[in-house]
């Protein structure tokens, strides 16, 4: 298992995203990972990138508990499952920072679509992804509100799970 693999997995453990190793029979949208009832589900034989695993545990990490615990691979095209794809982008990007990770393992020329290297960019010049979101939901601040209560700004979070479905 690799060491980025490894050091993803223990901070799963440590922030409470359940996480199982299993065969994958059918095609899922990553290779080697799927979410089953709020779990990752993780295949070491078809897995080819760790950040994906990172990634699709923002996914988990970004929604509120009554939520999280019934998630699946096919998310409902609603408005917070739309919102949870921004989330998960800066939550796993802060999370690289937070691992001391290149944030090339979650944003690995193979994914987004073609759009990693802008993803990159966009982090690199601080034009954060996903924090207006992240801040609704209690998880993180941006650089002005940070200021004004006294916390650092992103890429710190104030917490890794949403705890709840803001109002």
């Amino acid at each position: 298992m690799e060491q980025s693999t490894q050091i993803i997995l223990s901070f799963l453990s440590d922030i409470g995203i359940l996480y199982q190793f299993e065969l994958i029979k059918e095609k899922t949208f990553l290779p080697g990972i799927k979410i089953s009832n709020g779990t990752l589900i993780i295949d070491n034989e078809q897995l080819l990138y760790p950040g994906d695993i990172l990634h699709e545990a923002g996914h988990l990490a970004c929604m509120p508990p009554e939520i999280r615990r019934d998630l699946n691979d096919n998310l409902p095209n609603t408005d917070l499952h739309a919102g949870g794809e921004m989330m998960a982008i800066g939550w796993s990007y802060a999370a690289c920072i937070y691992l001391k990770l290149d944030a090339e393992v979650v944003f690995h020329e193979h994914g987004y679509k073609g759009g990693s290297a802008s993803l990159l960019e966009n982090f690199e010049q601080s034009r954060f992804i996903g924090v207006p979101l992240l801040q609704w939901h209690g998880m993180t601040f941006d650089e002005q509100n940070a200021g004004t209560l006294g916390f650092e700004p992103y890429p710190v979070m104030q917490t890794w799970l949403c705890t709840e479905r803001p109002s």
